[in-house]
């Protein structure tokens, strides 16, 4: 191939330049890789010396190594596999409260927090674009979260995730089991969505909730209902019908964007005959024990035990989302066509 691209179209350079950063994304995994291979035949030479206490660190070296290598790895088969598209793009995060009355609410707020402060630590803008909220108490909250990959990171939250904790105001102590639907949905930006005018049904209404004098006063709320599918939104979170009317279809935008998404891809699994939970919206997929400190995802049968560091959006959510990534990566390995 010639260094000439003078006469290559837009399309084609931005095809090159994606493959060229695609590989290069792969040197320093492969790199790594390499010195650990090395450092494995050396520590393989230090086992079999007769030192006994060189033996003992060549073995404790070792499993480090292995370790490592596992990682490199990993890290290379996920970087090799192919990925949706959808994956690079911003997320639509929506929570609502479900089974559990008040309870539920509590810990739709705490979920909703959870993921403020772990978007805020990767640097992520973390928008609300609608929330219903009494106090701590939160009903339904509908976030935009904008930044790099973040679908990608994102998508696995959704389910119902399932909280088993005394309410504080529950005198016999007895535990009670509330739930929350998660649902991530990617922001269709860049792909074509055609939404007919004669497929809305558009209402104003009065907004409700609290918010002081302007509740209640002027028709600004907004509801839009998508006909053919049957699904609605409504956004009360600005004061003007536009900004409702637009933060509503957005968000209708990304639902059927989504819809189509999971249709495709229940077409691809099926073809393969292969079942596995990967955010149904209805799946139970964890649990968080409070008498037991405990945090389950029960789609790959994974537990810590920290729920304060999880509910803080730290390192325990980020390892959590970790271990999925490795079981989806793996899974697609094994159902490459």
């Amino acid at each position: 191939m010639s260094g000439d691209v003078s006469g290559l179209g837009r399309e084609e350079m931005a095809r090159l330049s994606k493959e060229l950063s695609d590989a290069g994304m792969l040197v320093d995994p492969y790199t790594r890789l390499l010195q650990h291979y090395d450092e494995l035949v050396e520590l393989q030479q230090m086992i079999v010396s007769k030192d006994k206490s060189l033996h003992e660190m060549a073995q404790e070296e070792k499993k480090e190594t292995l370790e490592a290598i596992a990682e490199c790895e990993r890290e290379i088969i996920s970087k090799l596999l192919p990925r949706d598209t959808a994956e690079k793009a911003n997320a639509i995060l929506e929570l609502r409260a479900g089974t559990g009355g008040d309870e539920a609410s509590l810990f739709c707020g705490e979920l909703t927090s959870m993921y403020q402060r772990f978007c805020q630590a990767r640097g992520w803008k973390f928008n609300k674009m609608s929330f219903s909220e009494d106090g701590d108490r939160v009903r339904e909250a509908v976030i935009e979260v904008s930044g790099h990959n973040v679908f990608g990171v994102l998508m696995f939250e959704s389910g119902t995730h399932r909280v088993q904790r005394v309410p504080a105001t529950e005198g016999q102590g007895r535990i009670h089991t509330s739930t929350v639907t998660v649902a991530v949905l990617p922001e269709a930006v860049d792909v074509h969505i055609e939404i007919k005018e004669s497929d809305l049904r558009i209402e104003c209404c009065r907004a409700s909730g609290a918010g002081g004098q302007h509740v209640n006063t002027t028709d600004s709320a907004v509801r839009v209902t998508h006909i053919p599918t049957g699904i609605s939104v409504e956004n009360q979170q600005e004061r003007s019908q536009i900004q409702n009317r637009e933060k509503a279809m957005k968000i209708l935008r990304a639902r059927l964007y989504d819809m189509e998404r999971q249709r495709l891809e229940r077409e691809r699994r099926a073809s393969r005959n292969k079942l596995i939970g990967t955010g149904d919206r209805s799946e139970k997929i964890r649990t968080y024990n409070f008498a037991q400190n405990r945090v389950t995802d029960h789609r790959i049968n994974f537990s810590l035990y920290d729920i304060e560091g999880m509910l803080n959006g730290s390192e325990p959510l980020q390892n959590i989302i970790d271990q999925l990534r490795i079981q989806h990566d793996l899974d697609e390995l094994a159902n490459l066509d």
